[in-house]
């Protein structure tokens, strides 16, 4: 069994000292049909005190909160993540939506920042240790408008990425803090413009993935309209008159996570993504990210209390009943003996 109580220990054997000796105290002075009370009382002062004591007992897993960890979510927002390639129908954009809140949920109290890229970059979100706004943020997000676009590169965000991290580097000169980047994409170049490389960031960064998203296949594309002007279903191929198709490009996406010097994870939705494991050490990768912790059984010791409360309550109610009686009584005698007066005169 453990124990984490709420108070210092000191404080705790004092108050309990004190409540322990009081009702002592009561139970010696009152009368032998009242000591009875007074022992549930003192069964409900001990229980008080061991539910400030919060015990606990086994153990489970349970995330780390780290706030010494930046986050940064590079993500693709090109036309070829409306490619309806995500489980049945979905398309490729929900499945990323889901699995970033997923993995910022394994990073309780980091920081997040986010870059989106289709055939320019941008910092959509600059970090922040609100998740609410993190979740906001990604709600938001939407494939590039159809209409509008002119290809993307998947190595776009190269540049800005090393930026926002590099600005992480300089904000914590001590050397502090964790940085872990996750890239979420489908590889696809379809901009055709000189490849970027994201080594330059491999060295600011202690861990992170490249989570691969679509299929060999592919999906046609939904036409995403920022304007709802619903021109067609999906993009056409004009060279063909056919719904576009995009596929996956997995050996683009594995060469990234190699230039980042982190794992590559092919993602579908009928399974979770996993992770970067930062240990609560700055700059060091555990094998679990997990912190031993016991199941705590103070709720015990707290309905021990409420059932006695529940006792002196119907016991002060009937008390009071009895009370309310015998004055009604009281009240009718006088009344009769009254009566009884007034006929006698």
């Amino acid at each position: 069994m453990t124990w984490d109580p709420m108070l210092p220990p000191w404080l705790l054997v004092v108050i309990a000292a004190l409540l322990v000796g009081y009702v002592g105290f009561a139970a010696v002075r009152a009368p032998a049909r009242a000591r009875l009370m007074w022992l549930g009382r003192l069964v409900m002062v001990l229980a008080l005190v061991g539910a400030l004591a919060r015990p606990g007992i086994g153990t489970y897993s349970a995330n780390v909160a780290n706030d010494a960890v930046d986050v940064v979510f590079v993500v693709d927002t090109s036309a070829s993540v409306g490619a309806e390639d995500w489980g049945s129908t979905a398309v490729r954009l929900e499945g990323m939506k889901d699995d970033i809140k997923q993995l910022a949920a394994e990073h309780p109290g980091a920081r997040f920042a986010m870059i989106t890229f289709n055939s320019v970059a941008s910092q959509r979100l600059p970090f922040t240790s609100d998740a609410t706004a993190l979740q906001e943020a990604v709600d938001l997000l939407t494939p590039e408008d159809g209409f509008y676009a002119m290809g993307s590169s998947p190595t776009i965000a190269a540049d800005l990425l090393h930026d926002v991290l590099q600005d992480a580097v300089e904000a914590d000169p001590e050397g502090e803090r964790a940085r872990v980047v996750y890239y979420l994409g489908d590889g696809e170049d379809t901009l055709g413009s000189d490849a970027n490389d994201f080594s330059e960031s491999a060295g600011l960064v202690q861990g992170g993935s490249v989570l691969g998203y679509g299929t060999k296949a592919g999906g046609k594309v939904r036409a995403y309209d920022t304007y709802g002007r619903n021109y067609t279903d999906y993009l056409y191929d004009y060279g063909t008159y056919e719904p576009g198709v995009s596929k996956i490009d997995e050996e683009t996406l594995d060469g990234i996570a190699q230039q980042l010097r982190v794992s590559y994870q092919h993602r579908d939705a009928n399974s979770e993504p996993e992770a970067a494991q930062v240990d609560v050490r700055r700059g060091t990768l555990a094998p679990e990210a997990a912190n031993r912790m016991s199941f705590p059984v103070y709720w015990v010791f707290a309905l021990v209390i409420v059932g006695w409360l529940l006792v002196e309550s119907f016991l002060l109610v009937r008390a009071g009943r009895e009370v309310r009686d015998a004055l009604s009584e009281q009240e009718r005698r006088e009344d009769a003996r009254a009566v009884g007066a007034g006929d006698d005169a």
